[in-house]
């Protein structure tokens, strides 16, 4: 009995290396991309944004789907005023996802919002550039051009377009309200 539990006990126990190997394994399965995104979104649950960037932005680096994660990373970083961190992450992401068209728009946005209009503006004029058709960016123009540059004929033109592709959007009144001569 006793060299019965004895060949057990040597089959059970572990040598340091293999528990070093052990420990590391696990910390692999605990670092992959779904679980870093998993737990960042949990994080911007829980009402910790520090966190949930950091995980967010760590699923980013060990290969999580963008277009998974950037929304949510910008939603945690403006709901906290972390705006030059939302600044950031979109930089870089836009660095190697260059037709990321909405989160070029974010970016254009988050500029004019901290008055750096010449960066703004260029953002969100490229966004038009990608897609002519992005009713947000001629708001966003528009609203730019009347309030920033006191320039009334582009703001027009902006919000025309904004009117052509979103007859009843959200800022369509607004629009209607702004154009130089108003139309039905």
């Amino acid at each position: 009995m006793l060299a019965g539990m004895l060949m057990c006990m040597c089959a059970c126990s572990t040598t340091p290396a293999e528990k070093a190997q052990a420990n590391m394994q696990t910390m692999q399965e605990e670092q992959t991309p779904e679980k870093l995104l998993e737990r960042g979104r949990a994080f911007a649950i829980l009402g910790d944004p520090t966190r949930a960037e950091e995980y967010l932005a760590s699923a980013l680096d060990a290969g999580a789907d963008p277009k998974a994660v950037m929304p949510t990373l910008l939603e945690v970083c403006i709901r906290n005023s972390r705006y030059r961190s939302a600044i950031q992450h979109a930089e870089n992401h836009l660095r190697k996802h260059p037709s990321d068209v909405g989160t070029r728009l974010v970016l254009g946005n988050l500029y004019v919002a901290l008055g750096e209009v010449k960066d703004g503006r260029a953002a969100l004029e490229r966004v038009i550039t990608m897609r002519p058709d992005e009713a947000q960016a001629h708001y966003a123009l528009a609203v730019l051009s009347r309030d920033h540059d006191n320039d009334p004929s582009e703001a027009d033109r902006h919000f025309r377009e904004y009117l052509r592709v979103k007859p009843s959007g959200e800022h369509a009144e607004e629009a209607r309200a702004s154009l130089l001569t108003r139309v039905p």
